[in-house]
């Protein structure tokens, strides 16, 4: 076999390996549905926990990065502590060595008799015909997916028997005999592992080679060892590469992955290496085996952890100085802080902290509203990922704070607690509300900035008008929230309703500019939905300081609906409602209107 045809016929069998790990991969996630998910981030309350189901989830879909991956996602939306992520990643590395495991399956052979009947060749046969019946004949999804199963493995057998024949005939060579040796200098040895894991992007796929480089019985120890070590730091970069997205919780994780791989890395090879050249191993030369490899490559990586295990709150403090958190993220994160579960014993001071912490989450809301309108008359990228950033953030408020307060109301607690939970409880959803339709604002913006979407100048003028009201009510919303002001709370009833006026009056002139051919039907489409979202942040704003407003009350309403504003009877809702009416009339003059607000104005 000349060696270009042995080099397409090894690419080939690592191409078929990786397809076939993926289908197979793909088709456990798919008939184990989202249980694989449930399990990582509910059942690791406990480092072991996490350790045991990361070594679990990694062996079903065969790959640690895609664990890592999965992983990420879920600290970097919150779901996840970055404690919690170390345990599932030290597990992710000791699952994926079983994959080493059943590739071992590929390497039996049989003449004749019963070995005949259990060869890779017959087992691989059999595998693929049963997945190719299960994919094509059955209509149920989870049978088509355990035919992708099936199929993956058939085909994951047949690429180590193809990557196995292509070196098979190297035996003979003097050339990739001295090749070999020259990896048994463990520098060489570990840089190869690396490079050629991060080329492939799988632990897996690199120890699946490594496994058929042994049929030629010339690989020793000395040459596979370096190059295990060096396996782990590889297989990082696909899991660096998949954390630059993600926010510093995420790429904290990232480097969990690396720092556990590179760690063992150094920790074995100085060991080793140094006993070895005071007792000079006899084992050395010992020539390597599909399962000898495997041996090798799980218990590297069980000791790496069983070394580790006992320093996760080191790593976790390490990662957390290497990628620090600035100013403005230890702001965000330390409302939560106020959030102590030993509190809730106390419900007095729980709900003080409650309210603290909401706060914290009236303040952002307000900038992120305004920062959200300040788009819609001058787009910048940097403002607009902001507001998508900082309304991550808001949600982060309603679920930790519901979350808390969900907890204190099953504690014992009078009866002005027990309603001040509840009202706070309908306050923060208000506040998500918001903070949603703010986000779909910037959304908006950014359309009608990649589109060149424009109105005519008369629209906007008017569109100006609604969002200083739209600021104004925001603005009352929080400070009456901060304050416990409910004097101040009395105001923004009225001037919501002003705001829905407003908007169906601006629609309204939209429709006749439609009509006589001043505004496109896109544009008249994207301004409807900007004036809607202007409307429901009013009413959300309304509802929350109904809430507000109910606190003192003995029997409140707790069936407060979001979607109305609540019009009174009171002398003071109709004397703010003519004050506003007045302050916001649409009247047509030479100035047009622009509205913006700095965002460090509190």
């Amino acid at each position: 076999m000349g060696i270009f045809s042995m080099i397409l016929s090894l690419l080939s069998g690592v191409a078929l390996f990786l397809f076939g790990m993926s289908l197979m991969g793909d088709g456990l996630k798919m008939v184990a549905g989202n249980k694989l998910e449930a399990f990582l981030y509910r059942m690791t309350n406990t480092p072991l926990k996490g350790v045991a189901l990361g070594t679990g989830v990694t062996s079903v879909i065969q790959s640690s990065s895609a664990t890592t991956v999965m992983v990420i996602g879920f600290v970097n939306s919150g779901m996840m502590k970055l404690k919690q992520a170390i345990g599932i990643i030290m597990g992710a590395n000791i699952g994926t060595s079983i994959t080493g495991w059943i590739l071992c399956l590929s390497y039996i052979d049989g003449k004749n008799g019963i070995a005949k009947i259990l060869s890779t060749a017959t087992i691989s046969a059999v595998v693929a015909i049963i997945g190719i019946i299960l994919r094509m004949a059955c209509k149920r999804s989870v049978h088509k997916n355990i035919g992708n199963i099936m199929l993956g493995f058939a085909i994951l057998m047949t690429g180590m028997q193809t990557m196995s024949g292509a070196v098979s005939p190297l035996k003979d060579s003097p050339t990739f005999t001295n090749m070999l040796t020259m990896f048994s200098n463990p520098l060489i040895g570990i840089l190869v592992g690396i490079a050629f894991t991060a080329v492939l992007q799988s632990a897996s796929a690199t120890v699946g080679v490594l496994q058929a480089l042994s049929v030629t019985g010339i690989l020793t120890f000395s040459s596979a060892f370096p190059i295990v070590l060096g396996i782990g730091v590889g297989a990082a970069c696909p899991v660096l590469i998949s954390a630059i997205g993600a926010n510093k919780n995420g790429k904290r994780t990232a480097l969990v992955y690396l720092i556990n791989d590179l760690f063992g890395l150094i920790l074995w090879s100085v060991i080793f290496y140094t006993v070895n050249a005071i007792v000079h191993f006899g084992f050395m030369d010992m020539i390597m085996s599909p399962v000898a490899i495997a041996l090798l490559n799980t218990v590297f990586r069980v000791a790496t952890v069983c070394v580790l295990f006992p320093f996760i709150p080191k790593i976790e403090q390490l990662v957390c100085w290497l990628v620090k958190d600035s100013a403005e993220e230890l702001e965000d994160e330390a409302d939560f802080d106020l959030l102590e579960e030993r509190l809730l014993n106390y419900p007095a001071l729980a709900i003080g902290q409650c309210h603290r912490a909401m706060s914290g989450m009236a303040k952002k809301l307000r900038k992120n509203v305004n920062r959200a309108m300040n788009l819609l008359n001058e787009y910048q990228q940097d403002k607009f990922d902001k507001v998508q950033r900082k309304e991550n953030l808001i949600d982060k408020y309603e679920s930790r704070l519901g979350e808390y307060l969900m907890k204190l109301t099953k504690h014992e607690m009078n009866s002005a607690q027990t309603r001040q939970a509840s009202l706070y409880l309908h306050t923060i959803n208000d506040f998500e509300r918001i903070g949603d339709h703010a986000s779909y604002i910037a959304y908006m913006s950014s359309e009608m900035h990649d589109n060149h979407t424009n109105f005519s100048q008369e629209a906007w003028d008017e569109l100006n008008v609604v969002m200083e009201a739209v600021r104004e009510e925001i603005n009352l919303t929080c400070r009456a929230f901060l304050n416990d002001d409910k004097e101040m709370a009395q105001r923004v009833a009225p001037l919501g309703m002003i705001i829905t006026s407003l908007c169906n009056e601006l629609k309204m002139h939209h429709v006749e500019r439609l009509s006589n051919g001043n505004c496109g039907l896109e544009e008249g489409t994207v301004y409807t939905d900007i004036l809607n979202s202007f409307n429901r942040i009013a009413a959300h704003c309304a509802s929350a300081m109904v809430a507000l407003l109910k606190s003192g009350d003995e029997n409140p309403d707790m069936h407060i609906h979001d979607s109305k504003i609540y019009p009174s009877d009171s002398v003071e809702y109709y004397t703010y409602f003519k004050e506003y009416r007045q302050k916001y009339e649409i009247v047509k003059n030479e100035e047009h209107m622009r509205s913006m607000e700095p965002e460090e104005v509190e």
